[in-house]
């Protein structure tokens, strides 16, 4: 095609249909990363929510005397390092809110017989009653089963290369101990907890 004495291709384009087609592509790349961006950060305040939203959990609540009232659904306790910090010992940090464990033989209720219930150290949910506790020698307070099968949650701990189920507080997560196959009748079970994730309380 000739123009002006020019040769000009049958592919060649007008400069301003260059330029808006440019205009387009360019909008077009701007709203998709918007989008992109938007979604994500829709899917940041969503995680963002939930987590500062505690889940419900349902609980047994025990009297003093350790009978069992009522089942209710409450929040789940969530706090922060810093404020778990400031109100455990640096001991029942390390072992409840990092998954520690205590020295054998160096707990408080290891030897423990005293009559009462055995509650979180984090937020006082009944865990374990005196009357199910036993002698296992191993260092750790153990009993053969919890005072209530909603008060704790079991799941699995691959760490150090072993394969175990952890034992945690149904209420704020607390990390308690481990449960064994190798406990006495009637269960045939071993709760074997550190005593620092515990507080006894003597029976009202």
């Amino acid at each position: 095609m000739i123009k002006d004495g020019t040769s000009v291709s049958a592919t060649d384009k007008p400069e301003d249909e260059i330029n808006s087609r440019r205009t387009l592509l360019k909008g077009g790349i701007a709203a998709l990363f918007t989008g992109i961006f938007s979604r994500d950060v829709l899917a940041a305040s969503t995680a963002k929510e939930s987590a500062v939203t505690p889940s419900v959990v349902s609980i047994e609540i025990f009297s003093a005397a350790g009978k069992s009232e009522k089942i209710v659904n409450i929040p789940k306790v969530i706090k922060t390092d810093e404020q778990w910090s400031k109100q455990l010992s640096v001991q029942a940090f390390k072992v409840a809110r990092r998954a520690g464990t205590e020295r054998a033989f160096s707990g408080e209720y290891a030897k423990s017989h005293g009559d009462g219930l055995y509650r979180c150290i984090c937020c006082a949910n009944a865990l374990f009653d005196s009357r199910t506790k036993f002698e296992s020698g191993t260092g750790w307070p153990s009993f053969w089963q919890p005072i209530s099968s909603l008060n704790v949650v079991k799941s699995s701990d691959r760490s150090f290369g072993m394969q175990r189920d952890e034992i945690s507080c149904s209420l704020c997560d607390a990390h308690l101990g481990h449960v064994f196959d190798d406990g006495p009748k009637p269960t045939g079970l071993r709760y074997c907890m550190n005593s620092v994730a515990l507080n006894f309380v003597p029976r009202g």
